[in-house]
């Protein structure tokens, strides 16, 4: 079954992040950013993977600053894939499953390749 509703939506970000608290790489840093905030996180991932999968506008904001200063390494962003390419895996299959996977696959290239560039060039600073 393809994702196809926001119940799915929820699902696949519920799982996601379940795997991510335990994760041993990843776990911590998102357990140290969001902190108490896990509902307030979770609705926000839940509309942005709304907006875009479903193509319903429910997200309004810009996911990559609060990332611009982060720790990350290409090794965060490998095990971030992984998680989510093995959730969408387990549950979906389909048109929309696949599209999950690129468009993280391809937000985790960016990201990345901004968070260099930011280190590269301390004084500039992300668009909010």
């Amino acid at each position: 079954m393809d994702i196809s509703s926001i119940e799915d939506i929820r699902l696949l970000v519920d799982t996601f992040y379940g795997r991510v608290r335990k994760d041993k790489l990843i776990g911590p840093i998102f357990i140290g950013a969001i902190q108490d905030r896990w509902p307030e996180h979770l609705d926000k991932m839940y509309r942005f993977w709304q907006t875009v999968l479903m193509e319903e506008h429910t997200y309004f904001g810009s996911p990559f600053p609060p990332h611009a200063r982060m720790p990350l390494e290409k090794q965060h962003f490998d095990t971030w894939l992984a998680l989510w390419h093995g959730a969408v895996d387990e549950l979906f299959e389909g048109t929309k499953a696949s599209e999950a996977k690129w468009r993280a696959s391809r937000m985790a290239e960016m990201f990345l390749s901004k968070i260099q560039y930011y280190r590269e060039n301390p004084s500039a600073r992300p668009i909010p």
